[in-house]
């Protein structure tokens, strides 16, 4: 009786180490996930490995910039390596709250961050003066920074104290130690890759429309993935692509490009909506990646491609093919797949209870396509598939409660 009793109480013991250490862990990834306003931040956190390193620590600050702040870094055309630097001085080695920012002790403190921890940063440059100013304003700014806080405490994003802290500040942190050119990549011609691997009809094409062209040669050296149509599929869709306005031409072929760098591994583990380069404030131009086992699609309101193999696959730039043109909502809204055709006319015959029936069923002349966003139900999934590991539905109070009874049965 001795022997079950101990038993019981080592593994109610076990478990409980487990529950904690799963209540205790956190997935930068999936936290910023739940914020479209931070993508652009969490994209690079990715691209740069630097959101493995934060999950990896127990005790951290992430300072993230909103997608506008991010635009005007990479409108600097810095290489990645360069945003690494700078993106790890917004990491603090230190857990930091909204409550704490406005209690640090004698008003100012001095952070570690990840770019100190590197050994890349000379002298004090990689550590952040935190300042409590008047007004009840936070200030920050880097070390090696003229004295004056470029950037300001906005909200608190999520806190797990005192575990992880991820707060929104207003403005990339300047540093000249931190914005030292890195060394780039060799120039790539991604036009001569994908003619020479099957998708010589996109390639000719973006070639003959200067707008587009110059969008993705801006962006090789920040970070770019192309999802190259084949030759056979974009043969096919070119009536279609003739068509279209100047303006909606440049924004099918740019809809086909991201401006980030996506490892195969990343657009598998990273399922969701996507932003392209033809995304521009109110046109949204993004599709949904997603992913069965080792095959990934692209999944737009009008088609759904799957991507066929990969060109080339070296940060920062991924190219992979596909077996279909991607098509915008945007520029083919009429393409839609209509709802379906109405039930036969009840015969005249039928039962009068019927009529309930008759009424409840869709109208022939509903507006509502079949394929509304808010219908989707690939789409839900993904966003269900972002959520942190929980204990089900039992609550982590209610299974200690049921191991403790258990525990007391014995």
């Amino acid at each position: 009786m001795q022997l079950r009793r101990a038993t019981a109480a080592g593994a109610l013991l076990l478990t409980l180490t487990l529950l904690t250490t799963l209540a205790q862990a956190h997935n930068i990834t999936r936290i910023l996930a739940k914020h479209p306003e931070f993508s652009t931040f969490n994209h690079y956190l990715t691209l740069t490995h630097l959101a493995a390193e934060i999950n990896q620590h127990t005790t951290i600050t992430v300072c993230a910039v909103d997608n506008s702040a991010m635009s005007a870094l990479l409108a600097k055309k810095p290489s990645i390596y360069t945003i690494k630097n700078i993106l790890s001085l917004h990491i603090l080695l230190d857990y930091f709250g909204a409550k704490k920012l406005h209690q640090i002790t004698n008003g100012t403190a001095l952070a570690a961050t990840m770019f100190q921890a590197t050994g890349a940063a000379p002298g004090s440059a990689g550590f952040v003066n935190i300042t409590d100013l008047k007004g009840g304003k936070v200030g920050f700014t880097p070390q090696d920074n003229d004295g004056t806080f470029p950037a300001h405490f906005v909200k608190s994003v999520e806190e797990l104290p005192y575990n992880i802290s991820v707060i929104h500040i207003s403005s990339i942190l300047p540093s000249q130690a931190a914005e030292a050119p890195a060394p780039g990549p060799a120039e790539l011609n991604i036009t001569s890759i994908m003619s020479a691997h099957g998708c010589k009809v996109f390639a000719d094409t973006l070639l003959a429309n200067p707008d587009a062209f110059k969008t993705y040669e801006d962006n090789v050296g920040g970070g770019l993935t192309v999802f190259c149509p084949m030759d056979d599929a974009f043969k096919a869709f070119l009536p279609k692509f003739k068509n279209l306005t100047r303006g909606g031409k440049a924004a099918l072929l740019e809809y086909h490009g991201v401006p980030v760098y996506q490892s195969m591994a990343t657009l598998k583990s990273n399922n969701g909506l996507q932003n392209t380069l033809a995304t521009d404030g109110a046109s949204k131009f993004d599709f949904t990646v997603q992913n069965d086992g080792q095959e990934v699609t692209l999944k737009t309101k009008i088609v759904t491609a799957k991507i066929t193999g990969t060109l080339i696959d070296e940060q920062p730039v991924a190219i992979y093919t596909i077996d279909k043109v991607l098509q915008p909502k945007e520029l083919f809204k009429g393409a839609l797949t209509p709802a379906p055709a109405p039930a036969p006319e009840k015969p005249a015959h039928a039962p009068k209870s019927s009529k309930k029936k008759t009424k409840d069923a869709p109208s022939p002349d509903s507006e509502s396509p079949a394929d509304s966003p808010a219908d989707d139900p690939a789409d839900q999934t993904a966003d269900d598939n972002n959520g942190a590991v929980g204990v089900g539905r039992l609550g982590f109070g209610g299974l200690v409660l049921s191991m403790w009874v258990g525990f007391l049965l014995l």
